[in-house]
């Protein structure tokens, strides 16, 4: 019981699984019988079924893995969320910080200032200048 329910909680997992065992199969299949003949008229009908078909069942399996490991992070996401808001409503006199004001700003950082903007091509859209005054578009 306990495997067809792990089968059914990680339907997408088992999917991928299958579908990258089988397009490596397939993979592996084909080369074998290209690698049997010199001619390239017989090699090619494998390497279209066996060749492109295995790569997109490679794919299929890989996105389907893919897409089980981003709902597990999400369920961990949902996780963190409760019990954050189970101590939000456990204890609502207490603020919880997530940066610390006190902290002074880096001094070896400097303000950001606009750039000279050119005004062909803006549409009309106002610019900012190196000063930082807006001025409309002069045609």
């Amino acid at each position: 019981m306990e495997l067809f329910k792990w089968l059914r909680l990680q339907w997408d997992r088992v999917f991928g699984a299958a579908f990258v065992v089988t397009g490596a199969v397939a993979l592996l299949t084909g080369w074998s019988k290209v690698s049997a003949t010199p001619y390239p008229a017989e090699q090619i009908p494998y390497v279209v079924s066996a060749g492109l078909g295995g790569l997109f069942l490679l794919g299929v399996g890989a996105t389907l893995w893919h897409s089980a490991d981003l709902r597990d992070e999400w369920r961990k996401l949902d996780r963190l969320e409760e019990k954050l808001d189970a101590m939000m409503a456990a204890d609502e006199t207490k603020t919880v910080v997530l940066e610390d004001p006190k902290v002074a700003p880096r001094s070896d950082t400097r303000p950001l200032k606009a750039a000279a903007v050119p005004a062909r091509g803006t549409g009309g859209v106002p610019l900012t200048t190196a000063a930082g005054a807006a001025r409309e578009r002069q045609d």
